[in-house]
């Protein structure tokens, strides 16, 4: 048997991060992981945080962790001591080292070969913060430890006409996004969206929609000119690379069938100009996905939720998809 072949009979392995310990990620993940033999029989689990706090979210939301632990072909644990004990819905600044922690084995793995893709569950920024750690998200984190000039933040809901929203511009305060948009960097950020949609998500020839910037798309010029000045021009140079992006187009009328049902995915400006749409048409079955990275890596399209922590009401839906997801991905990354 050829390498290649033995590589890919062999499973995949992903890694799950438990994020925040005060949040809902640690119950979330043994809830989504009990269903691992029916929902993913190709994939064996490595799931990152503190094995007792594990085993305690299990007990209240009613998962047998140990159980599940027993067949070692299937769900492993690599334990991570917790920075001091995690209360649900009491966050900690002493756990801030120990969400990076998790976060930075599993990257290494995913760079090691180890891993075939990583999960993450939500973490709290500001526990990071407070531990004396400057980090502004998940997305750039990655960049950063991953050595990557530029990654893009697509969210996407999955369903049955799944919905794909990807950002030129991630986390920023509102007035630095137009001074933040180039001519390059968007059409690299087009670069990077048709390659991993081919790549990763099997889409042969991706068409991307992409947003204006300015309400009604500038008003040829009348509302702004980034429309004329960056946007068009990117697009033009993208279109003669063989990528199938069109725009500007309004992004307050972009968001409906008639546009949606000829795209694969729709390219905004900035962070809160394509999230809502996303968010408020599948919440709760959306995922993060980080496009450019030299590894994959999704995530949940929600936050710590520290008011549903510890009570069992928390929705594993979203880490379930991002789960599949990742699954998905890594397939056709080993076939390609």
């Amino acid at each position: 048997m050829s390498t290649a072949a033995q590589s890919a009979s062999l499973p995949l392995q992903i890694a799950i991060t438990t994020g925040e310990p005060a949040g809902v990620g640690p119950e979330l993940t043994v809830q989504a992981l009990a269903g691992a033999a029916t929902h993913w029989p190709g994939a064996q689990f490595t799931v990152l945080g503190d094995a007792a706090l594990l085993a305690e979210r299990a007990r209240a939301v009613g998962v047998d962790w140990s159980a599940l632990q027993a067949d070692a072909s299937r769900i492993r644990m690599q334990h991570r001591p917790l920075g001091v004990p995690a209360v649900a819905g009491k966050l900690s600044a002493g756990n801030g080292r120990y969400v990076l922690d998790l976060l930075d084995s599993a990257i290494d793995g995913a760079m090691a070969g180890t891993f075939d893709a990583i999960v993450t569950a939500p973490l709290q920024k500001s526990t990071i913060n407070d531990a004396g750690v400057p980090f502004t998200g998940h997305t750039e984190y990655l960049a950063e430890r991953t050595h990557t000039p530029r990654v893009v933040m697509m969210l996407a809901g999955t369903g049955k006409r799944p919905l794909r929203v990807a950002l030129a511009t991630t986390h920023l305060p509102l007035k630095d996004v137009s001074a933040a948009l180039s001519i390059e960097g968007l059409v690299e950020t087009l670069r990077i969206v048709d390659h991993d949609l081919r790549h990763h998500f099997g889409l042969p020839a991706p068409r991307i929609l992409v947003t204006g910037l300015n309400p009604h798309a500038g008003e040829n010029g009348y509302l702004g000119r980034e429309e004329i000045d960056v946007i068009s021009p990117a697009l033009k140079l993208a279109n003669s690379e063989g990528i199938d992006a069109r725009g500007p187009y309004p992004a307050d009328t972009l968001f409906q069938p008639r546009y949606l049902d000829e795209a694969d995915c729709v390219l905004a400006m900035f962070h809160d100009q394509g999230l809502p749409v996303l968010k408020y048409a599948t919440f709760g079955e959306g995922i993060n996905v980080t496009l450019g990275l030299p590894i994959i890596r999704t995530s949940v399209d929600h936050g710590t939720a520290l008011d549903l922590a510890g009570t069992g009401r928390a929705d594993a839906g979203s880490l379930i998809a991002a789960i599949d997801t990742a699954v998905s991905m890594a397939q056709h990354r080993r076939a390609g």
